[in-house]
Formats: C-alpha cells, structure tokens, sequence
C-alpha cells in the first residue's frame, strides 16, 4: 500500500494546530474562568487546571509537527533507494538526502511551486513522482532538459546530435563499468553486454517545463525510454548525499555516506 506521508503530515499538524487554535480563542477562558470563580488562583496560565487530554495533546505535538512539515517540505527529506537502476552510483539501502529547496520552494501535497530558485541541469540526480501513477517517488539521473534533442541507439546516448563521452574501466561481471561525461558531470554508469532492450532505442525532444530521465544502470532501468518525459510539477527535489545505508534488517553502515554529483 502506498502511504502518502506529506498528506498525512500536513493532515495533523492542521488539525492539533486547529485543536490548540480554538482552544486559545474560546475553550480556555471559560476554563480560567471556573477556576477564578472557585476561589482558585493558578500561577500562570500554564498552570489552569482541567486542561482536556486532547488539547494537550496537541499543544504538545504542533509545534514539532509543524517544524517536521516545514523541514521537509521546504528544505530536506530523506529517502531509501528501492532498486538497483542507479547502480553503480545508488545501491540498493542507501539512505539519501533531497534538497526540496534546489529547484524552487512548493506547497506541500499540492506541489504548487510558490517561488522559483533554480531549474535541473544535465547531470542531477533527481527525485520525482512517476509519471504514470503521480505518487510514487522515482529517481533517476536528469538527461534532457526543455528543447534538448535525446537519442539512444546501440547503448550509445547522443544529446542535440553529439556522442555523449564515456570510457571503458573494467569488466565487473555481469556488468561492464564506464565513466560517462554528461556536460560537467563525470560519473559511473554500468553496461549489461547483450541485455540491451531495443525498446529502450528511439529519439526524443524535450518538451517545455519538461526532463527525460535515465538510470545510470543502462540496461535495467524503467525511465523515459519508456514511459516518456518528467513534467516540472511532479518534481520533488535534487539528491546531493548519500548519509546511511541499511539493507533489510542489516545494522546501519556510514561507510558510503558522501556527497552525489
């Protein structure tokens, strides 16, 4: 079942920040007041007594809720690699961190950008909602960005007509290890020899407020040879570090943690 933690999130740091709200407003001077007419005098109004468990409750939880909602919503969210498409780059347990703050600041559930910081370069490592279903969190390496002319043919990937640069560096069985130069960006990709799929061949034009995406595990990465283009809004943020790994129910490791290109 797929959870979508943000609604959730936003759902109950609104509603104890209703609860705490109302009970600001008209629960709690009738409190103070009872107390005052049973010859009560509390200290402070910290201190009022018959405060109902649920308003505490939320008193409690707001403040943390809303600063989880902010951090995540607008600066930092962690997440767990799923799969091995960004092999050799990503495994499979990496526990990374998303800058939600890269590519523009957005409404929390409704992605509505509100203001605009930057745009994804050729080279990024992206993490976007799948474009077939819209909830579920993708990552891939961004490839094509808005007018760029994508070609992909015999494992070869060409951007407005010209080879993109990679060198061979060994053999690591079943995969074949290259370093790609995608623009500034230098980093490792793997090849499968003889598992190519020719479905993955084809050219494309990037489309306006639009990103073609690819793994860099070529040969075993569900990306936009297939299912076509990312558009803007459906972007979640720019991967820049790697800061735990965990498979299964393996002990943590740190060993991996590092920045991404």
């Amino acid at each position: 079942m797929n959870i979508d933690f943000p609604l959730i999130l936003t759902l109950l740091t609104l509603g104890t920040g209703l609860v705490w709200l109302v009970d600001i407003l008209f629960l709690r001077r009738g409190r103070l007041a009872k107390v005052a007419a049973g010859g009560e005098s509390p200290a402070t109004d910290e201190e009022e007594t018959d405060e109902p468990y649920l308003i505490e409750l939320c008193r409690s939880f707001f403040p943390i809720l809303l600063i989880v909602l902010i951090l995540r919503s607008f600066l930092v969210e962690p997440f767990q690699i799923p799969s091995g498409s960004m092999l050799p780059t990503l495994q499979v347990g990496d526990f990374i961190l998303v800058n939600k703050f890269a590519y523009g600041v957005r409404l929390p559930v409704l992605r509505t950008k509100i203001l605009s910081v930057g745009e994804p370069k050729r080279g990024d490592i992206m993490v976007f909602k799948y474009p077939v279903d819209g909830k579920t969190n993708f990552i891939k390496r961004v490839i094509g960005v808005p007018g760029d002319h994508i070609r992909y043919h015999n494992e070869t990937l060409y951007i407005n007509g010209k080879a993109v640069p990679k060198e061979y560096i060994a053999d690591l069985p079943p995969y074949r290890l290259f370093e790609e130069h995608l623009g500034k960006v230098n980093h490792k990709m793997y090849h499968i020899p003889g598992a190519s799929d020719p479905r993955a061949d084809g050219e494309w034009v990037v489309p306006p407020h639009e990103y073609f995406m690819m793994g860099d595990n070529r040969d075993n990465s569900d990306d936009s040879r297939f299912w076509g283009f990312v558009p803007e809004h459906l972007i979640v943020g720019k991967a820049f570090a790697i800061w735990m790994h965990m498979k299964g129910w393996e002990l943590p490791s740190f060993s991996r943690d590092r920045l991404l290109n």
